[in-house]
């Protein structure tokens, strides 16, 4: 049989990373622990897609059935829960509160940001009618009672991708990877230390000075890491390289799918170039991003973890098909990486929502990864690392306090990132 697309990422071993994305959203009032957990199961009426859990059909294939039961709300734990375990009911989602902070952990196998941001959001809108006795008014933000839109829990298959070859692929400078980096993140418990530090930005700060010099949000952060990497490393490495997702659902005409659907942008900085001004550096940039974000490109892209997607299918048992599954897929342009990761969930339009909320950020595994969102008037940046270090922060900020962009910078703190206990035999 053909399985959900939702459930191939269950399949991979977890055994250094964690396939989890949580959201922090840190409120102006101390959250009421009562409220939120009747404003999260009102919410999830929004999502049956989400309310779910692991089971294994009898051809050993992993499979989502409805899950009744209570999405958990509780309390932050000593001791990271785990998605689809029985203290969360078995769900691959669960809330998380603390103080003023409220954190969303979805498992993610069932979407990327791009999916999970509007659940967060509705949850976030209901919890605000609920604790204030008023309907804010937030157009863009999904409501409970409301249907799914056309393609919400739409897939991308085989049979959409583009059959002609991509326009150009991107060779390889072969960058630096910050080898050392992640065998200290893995194995040295002297210096491993998952964190991540939030950077927040007044929005027009950001857009004034992209305006200016023909960058966009996404280009603009691209560079300011590749800028700070460049102060840090080595001389010996001549090329520092970027990384960001794409999310192409519209060229396949499912803009609005939950999924976790992206292709791999690159961008290889040499050193020399570093030094050029930010408008030559932007312009650079967004010519990369445009050609590659081409159906072409990012359906070459997603050809082959799909044909491995289906020969799973083909597989029988459990064991096999995770054994196949991890020797075969392939991500990306056949697992090239960058030096960094990068990336954009776009504008997010909260409405009267945003006058409730202080911040809000993505924290994911990785090192070192940053991720960007924003809302109304403001923008974050959640910088991830795996190990006990200040030089690539610090570094930002050196390069921020040079471009005259202000900034408020909170952290490091712990990930906490919760890992799945589903059945793997």
């Amino acid at each position: 049989m053909k399985y959900s697309i939702n459930t191939y990422r269950l399949y991979d071993s977890e055994s250094r990373f964690s396939f989890s994305i949580r959201t922090k959203v840190t409120m102006k009032d101390t959250v009421d622990g009562d409220t939120l957990r009747r404003s999260v199961n009102t919410a999830i009426q929004r999502y049956p897609y989400y309310r779910v859990k692991v089971s294994v059909d009898s051809d050993g294939g992993y499979i989502l059935p409805e899950n009744t039961a209570p999405i958990a709300v509780l309390p932050v734990a000593r001791k990271t829960r785990m998605l689809g375990s029985k203290e969360v009911n078995e769900h691959l989602f669960f809330v998380e509160y603390e103080g003023k902070d409220i954190y969303f952990n979805i498992s993610h196998s069932l979407c990327g940001g791009k999916g999970a941001l509007p659940l967060v959001m509705t949850n976030i809108w209901q919890y605000v009618k609920d604790r204030y006795h008023f309907e804010p008014n937030s157009p863009a933000i999904r409501k409970p009672g409301e249907p799914l839109l056309e393609d919400e829990t739409a897939e991308l298959t085989l049979d959409m991708l583009a059959k002609e070859p991509p326009i150009a692929k991107s060779v390889s400078k072969h960058p630096v990877i910050l080898l050392s980096d992640y065998l200290n993140g893995l194995y040295n418990p002297l210096m491993r230390n998952p964190n991540y530090t939030l950077f927040s930005f007044q929005q027009k700060d950001v857009v004034d000075f992209i305006k200016a010099n023909d960058s966009s949000v996404v280009s603009f952060f691209l560079i300011v890491m590749a800028k700070a990497l460049d102060k840090v490393l080595p001389a010996k490495h001549k090329v520092i390289g970027g990384e960001t997702a794409h999310f192409p659902g519209a060229d396949f005409g499912i803009p609005n799918t939950h999924c976790d659907l992206l292709s791999h942008v690159y961008l290889d900085y040499e050193r020399a170039q570093l030094s050029s001004d930010m408008e030559r550096l932007g312009t650079m940039t967004r010519g990369q991003i445009i050609w590659q974000t081409d159906p072409t490109v990012s359906s070459e892209q997603f050809r082959s973890l799909y044909e491995a997607y289906d020969k799973t299918d083909q597989i029988s048992g459990l064991a096999e098909k995770r054994k196949f599954l991890r020797k075969n897929k392939t991500n990306g342009e056949n697992g090239r990486h960058g030096t960094y990761i990068l990336n954009y969930t776009g504008q997010m339009q909260w409405g009267e929502v945003a006058d409730y909320v202080d911040s809000y950020c993505i924290i994911v595994e990785g090192h070192l990864l940053g991720e960007v969102t924003s809302m109304e008037k403001q923008i974050f940046l959640s910088v991830m690392q795996l190990i006990k270090t200040d030089k690539y922060t610090n570094a930002i900020r050196t390069v921020l306090d040079e471009l005259r962009i202000p900034y408020k910078v909170e952290g490091p703190f712990p990930k906490h990132l919760s890992r799945h206990s589903i059945p793997v035999r």
